[in-house]
C-alpha cells in the first residue's frame, strides 16, 4: 500500500512539473510573439483585445465544464483586487514595458517574481526571515540593477529602455501578488473558475485605461501576422497559461510554482535570437546570472 501511494505521488509530482514547464515554454515564446504584434498594434489595444477574448473563452469553458459562477460574498473584494493587480496593473505594466525593451531582458526581469513572492511572504508573516533569504534578496536586486542599466550607454532616467525595464519589473511585482494572493482562494475555487472570476473585473479596468490607445489605433495597419500573434497570446499565454499556472499553485504552492519562472528567460532569449535577432549585452548576461543566483539563494533560505 505504501509503495502504491509513493508511486502515485511520484506520478502526480511529475505531471505537475510537466504542466508548469509547458507554461514556461508558452510564456517564453510569448515575449517574442507579443513584441512582433506590437509592431502594428498599440500595447494597450493589444492587451485589451486579448483579455476581452480570453475572458469570454474562460467564462464559456467554465460553464461548459459544469461549474457555476457562484462565489462567497466575503470573496468579492479579494477577487476584484486580484483581478486589478494580476490583470490590469500587471498587464498594463508588462505590455508597455515590453514595447520599450527587448523580449530577453523583459523575461529576465519577470524572473524576479519568485523573489517578490518571498518578500511578500515575509512581510505578511507567512514565514520567518532567514539569512539566506536576506542574502538572496540583496543579490537579486544587484542583478536587477545590472539588467536595467546594462543595455544603456548612460544611466538616463529619460531613456525609453530604462522606463521599459522598470515597468516590467513592476509587472513582476504584481504577478507575485497574483500568485501569492490566489492561494487562499484556490481552496474554494478551481484554477479555471478563479481565473475566470478575476479576469472579469481585471479586464474591465484594463479596457477603461486603454480607451485613448484604442481610439488612436490604425486598424488598417494591423498585419495578418499580428492577428495570428494575438490569437496565440490569447489562447495559449492567457487562457491555457493562466489556468495551468494556478493549477501548479493549487498543487504545490505559490513559491514552488514561481521558481519555475526562472526558466522562462532561457526560452525567451532563444526565441528572440532566432526570430528577432536580439542579443543580450555582456553586463546584462552577468545581471541574468546574478538574478538567478539570488533567487536560488532565496529558495534555499525558504527551504532551510
Amino acid at each position: 500500500m505504501t509503495s502504491t501511494t509513493s508511486s502515485a505521488s511520484a506520478r502526480r509530482i511529475t505531471s505537475t512539473d510537466l504542466i508548469i514547464l509547458s507554461v514556461v515554454i508558452i510564456w517564453g515564446l510569448n515575449f517574442t510573439i507579443v513584441k512582433f504584434a506590437l509592431q502594428s498594434l498599440s500595447p494597450l489595444t493589444f492587451n485589451t483585445l486579448r483579455f476581452s477574448m480570453a475572458t469570454v473563452l474562460l467564462l464559456l469553458i467554465t460553464r461548459l465544464r459544469g461549474e457555476s459562477f457562484d462565489f462567497r460574498r466575503q470573496d468579492i473584494l479579494p477577487i476584484i483586487l486580484l483581478g486589478f493587480c494580476g490583470h490590469t496593473l500587471y498587464q498594463a505594466s508588462f505590455i508597455n514595458g515590453l514595447a520599450r525593451t527587448t523580449p530577453a531582458v523583459a523575461s529576465l526581469l519577470m524572473a524576479t517574481s519568485p523573489l517578490f513572492v518571498a518578500i511578500y511572504g515575509y512581510v505578511l508573516g507567512i514565514e520567518r526571515a532567514r539569512p539566506l533569504v536576506a542574502a538572496g534578496i540583496l543579490v537579486s536586486f544587484l542583478g536587477v540593477v545590472l539588467l536595467i542599466v546594462g543595455g544603456q550607454g548612460d544611466i538616463s532616467l529619460r531613456s525609453d529602455t530604462l522606463l521599459g525595464n522598470l515597468l516590467v519589473l513592476f509587472a513582476a511585482m504584481m504577478w507575485a501578488v497574483y500568485t501569492l494572493g490566489g492561494k487562499p482562494l484556490l481552496t474554494r475555487y478551481s484554477p479555471l473558475k478563479l481565473n475566470a472570476l478575476t479576469m472579469v473585473p481585471g479586464t474591465l479596468f484594463l479596457a477603461l485605461i486603454s480607451i485613448p490607445q484604442i481610439s488612436n489605433q490604425d486598424w488598417a495597419a494591423v498585419t495578418p501576422g499580428a492577428w495570428a500573434a494575438l490569437a496565440y497570446s490569447t489562447i495559449f499565454a492567457v487562457v491555457v497559461g493562466y489556468v495551468l499556472w494556478y493549477t501548479g499553485v493549487q498543487r504545490i504552492g505559490g513559491a514552488r510554482t514561481a521558481i519555475y519562472s526562472n526558466l522562462t528567460p532561457f526560452v525567451a532569449a532563444i526565441s528572440a535570437a532566432v526570430l528577432l535577432g536580439d542579443r543580450l549585452e555582456p553586463l546584462q548576461l552577468i545581471g541574468a546570472v546574478v538574478v538567478i543566483a539570488g533567487i536560488w539563494l532565496t529558495r534555499r533560505g525558504r527551504n532551510a
